[in-house]
């Protein structure tokens, strides 16, 4: 006679009380689209590729509605630097002249076909586009504070079409930042705006942003500073009174826009942090800082 009883039933039990938990999250979701910008050190890593990958992956397969948009910033440069050039930023966008867009579009085009690969080999179909396909992104020059900066587009339309056909089909969309002009010149766009504007179009629920951080803090040398949720009006707040600087600023006016535009809310998340997306969606807890609009429970 055969025992299977668990030598540790505890445990057992607790993978249960983990699955209920996620239980009324899976329903109010369920359908829901979820835009998550992918860039940083989790894209840097193998294993925490793999991790967010699974994870979007999850969550397509319990209902959601995923789109990734990512980044490639970290490779872009060290392609850049085998040519013999050096990567220049302005206002942390990034200086692009005509052969440093010709590398970065085709390094962003690595970048998202291997992701699709990633996805489809966890039994997902996923279908990779740049902004340049259906008229994604359209865009015009953007200057950093007057200055041109070359081939960096700032975003003046989004045409979600594409998305929504994949979407309805059950197919995973995964976009590169990259966009044409009126005269159909190529640019290059920052991940984060490409993402916020596409969350805006498609009117996700939730906007998911994976950095290198932990999330928001008042004040970035205190650790108790740290702030797990707050309403767009608090964050814009936070940004008039000056307490946010640095790579974030942009970043959280991102969030606010986004909320501001119809997007329900927005997770700032530390990519790091192995399953950080299902940790902070799936848990009563959650685990980086969530921007909602004023009396969302």
């Amino acid at each position: 006679m055969q025992n299977n009883r668990p030598e540790n039933m505890e445990e057992v039990l607790k993978k249960a009380e983990v699955l209920i938990e996620a239980l009324p999250y899976i329903q109010k979701f369920n359908r829901k689209i979820i835009v998550v910008k992918y860039g940083g050190s989790a894209m840097s890593d193998e294993e925490l590729q793999k991790n967010v990958i699974k994870d979007v992956t999850l969550l397509k397969l319990v209902g959601f509605k995923p789109i990734i948009v990512h980044g490639g910033g970290k490779e872009i440069s060290r392609w850049v630097g085998k040519v013999g050039k050096e990567s220049q930023f302005v206002n942390g966008l990034r200086v692009t002249d005509a052969e440093t867009m010709e590398i970065a579009e085709m390094v962003l085009n690595k970048v998202n076909k291997s992701l699709v690969t990633m996805v489809q080999e966890l039994g997902v179909r996923a279908v990779g586009v740049s902004g340049k396909d259906g008229g994604l992104l359209t865009v015009d020059k953007k200057y950093a504070d007057g200055q041109d900066i070359g081939f960096v587009g700032n975003i003046r339309e989004v045409n979600p079409k594409v998305l929504y056909d994949l979407l309805e089909k059950d197919f995973l969309p995964i976009v590169a930042p990259v966009g044409l002009d009126e005269d159909f010149q190529t640019y290059n766009i920052n991940a984060d705006d490409a993402a916020c504007a596409i969350a805006k179009a498609v009117g996700a629920d939730k906007l998911v942003f994976l950095t290198d951080i932990e999330g928001l803090y008042k004040d970035v040398n205190d650790k108790s500073s740290f702030i797990s949720r707050l309403t767009a009006g608090q964050a814009e707040e936070l940004i008039g009174g000056g307490f946010i600087g640095g790579g974030m600023l942009p970043k959280l006016s991102n969030c606010t826009s986004a909320i501001q535009n119809g997007v329900n809310r927005v997770h700032i998340l530390d990519g790091r942090i192995p399953h950080c997306l299902l940790l902070e969606i799936f848990t009563n807890q959650g685990i980086g800082t969530a921007i909602v609009r004023e009396g969302e429970e």
